[in-house]
């Protein structure tokens, strides 16, 4: 009788440490402009990159160079706002409340008692703030007037290093080999590597081995 084994989803548990930050010319400038918060126009910056590009990474980086709480723009609405305001403070994914009011509300109220106090404020999204449909004029145009720092798609050595990122994050440590011949069958983007990641991940588990070359090709060829 054949014994199929069982493959179990493990928690991942990404390394967000600036060591773990691998630094090219797609990142750069966005990690130079985080480094210089302390010269921030207004005392505010939005950061923003396509999924997967590496904000919250970022967010968690200058969260330890600032002192910084971490917030999700959709949990503020029922945050302790004027407690957060005290402290400098990064909003991530600020795009994603569009048109929800109250939390909306909630990040202009923020963003007000933060400048007030002289506290840094770093907000977040995919895109500029003016292409996310706010319903609340006032913290658009707010919002507008920060600086702006921009994660742009990977370059081969960004992509590499992204891949081989999250196989750690995974406990997963494929060849160098390997990790090349990936790079070049997926999509070049954030999330084509992450998901293609999870892909592997889960196909060495199921088989019980180890991630070579020719496992990422009979998963990747598969579609």
């Amino acid at each position: 009788m054949t014994v199929r084994q069982l493959a179990f989803e493990l928690p991942v548990r990404p390394a967000l440490g600036r060591e773990d930050f691998f630094v090219s010319e797609a990142n750069a400038a966005a990690l130079a402009a985080l480094d210089a918060w302390g010269h921030w126009p207004g005392g505010k910056m939005v950061l923003t990159g396509p999924e997967g590009a590496g904000k919250t990474h970022l967010a968690h980086v200058w969260a330890g160079l600032a002192g910084a709480a971490i917030v999700r723009a959709a949990d503020l609405a029922g945050a302790d706002v004027a407690a957060l305001a005290r402290a400098p403070v990064a909003v991530e994914d600020a795009d994603r409340i569009a048109g929800d009011r109250a939390a909306e509300a909630a990040l202009f109220h923020l963003h007000n008692l933060a400048l007030a106090e002289g506290r840094a404020l770093l907000v977040t999204a995919r895109d500029a703030p003016g292409r996310w449909g706010l319903a609340l004029p006032d913290l658009e145009s707010r919002l507008q007037a920060a600086g702006h720092a921009r994660l742009l798609p990977p370059d081969d050595a960004l992509l590499t290093a992204l891949l081989a990122k999250l196989f750690a994050d995974r406990q997963l440590t494929p060849s160098p080999a390997t990790l090349t011949y990936v790079m070049r069958r997926i999509d070049r983007s954030f999330a084509a590597a992450a998901a293609a990641v999870a892909r592997l991940d889960q196909a060495a588990l199921a088989a019980q081995r180890p991630l070579t070359r020719a496992l990422a090709a009979q998963v990747l060829d598969a579609g």
